[in-house]
């Protein structure tokens, strides 16, 4: 073939001419199981915690945890020498205790709330719900945070502060600890707001309730109570926030 001129066409159809005219390969894009909110970001190792349940970001939950923590660090300065009750437990028996003074069988029961056997069965009823949905951190972190905060309490918060009442330390209340733990570990763990306030209503009623057998049954003054919720707030939301760590640390990465 030539050209107009008669010259040779120096680039026929069936010449090649040096220049590579393939298509550039196209990157993978997100899996498509994916949810939309993640569809425009590529797989890697953010995805690691993607699933992990926050009530709230680690500034709302910092709050929380240092609030908590200053009550119950302020608390034991209102203890008179000696560790005895102070005005605000003296004015919370005095409305308490006539009224169940005569029927201690139902500050009995109100105090089953916070009893160690009720409140390891909702440690394990925690556990097995997470297991059964085969969330083997969320499993891990409600049966081992709250402990680890008991244990906290007792080794070190105790002896600090060291109220004397009857023949044991009261400061603050170990169960309150164990049954708050609990409680702000679930919340913690679950993904549904709904069921986050719901459970907080009625874990709020349950301690007061608890806390009113409790004083009756002169175990525990109100202050070791209120100290005691305080303490396992925010014991519990510092190991969370470990925990949450750790998985991102060493946690499985996507392939």
């Amino acid at each position: 073939m030539s050209t107009t001129s008669g010259a040779p066409n120096p680039c026929p159809a069936d010449r090649p001419t040096g220049d590579d005219h393939r298509p550039a390969p196209t990157r993978p894009g997100p899996p498509a199981h994916l949810p939309p909110a993640h569809r425009d970001r590529a797989p890697g190792p953010h995805l690691v915690t993607a699933s992990i349940p926050q009530a709230a970001g680690p500034l709302g939950t910092g709050v929380v945890a240092a609030t908590a923590a200053t009550v119950a660090a302020a608390l034991p300065w209102s203890f008179p020498p000696g560790g005895g009750p102070t005005t605000f437990d003296l004015a919370i028996g005095s409305r308490v205790d006539p009224r169940l003074d005569p029927r201690p069988w139902v500050a009995e029961v109100l105090a089953l709330a916070t009893n160690t056997g009720v409140v390891l069965a909702l440690l394990c009823g925690s556990a097995l719900w997470f297991t059964w949905q085969r969330r083997w951190w969320e499993a891990a972190t409600v049966v081992l945070a709250p402990e680890l905060a008991v244990a906290v309490n007792t080794w070190a918060l105790k002896p600090w502060w060291g109220r004397p009442l009857h023949d044991y330390l009261a400061y603050p209340s170990g169960h309150t600890v164990h049954l708050v733990s609990v409680i702000t570990a679930l919340v913690l763990l679950l993904r549904s707001a709904r069921a986050r306030a719901v459970i907080v209503a009625l874990a709020t009623a349950v301690w007061c309730a608890g806390g009113a057998g409790m004083i009756a049954l002169d175990y525990h003054h109100a202050t070791d109570i209120i100290g005691g919720a305080a303490a396992g707030i925010s014991l519990t939301i510092a190991l969370y926030w470990v925990s949450v760590c750790l998985r991102r640390t060493f946690g499985p990465r996507p392939r």
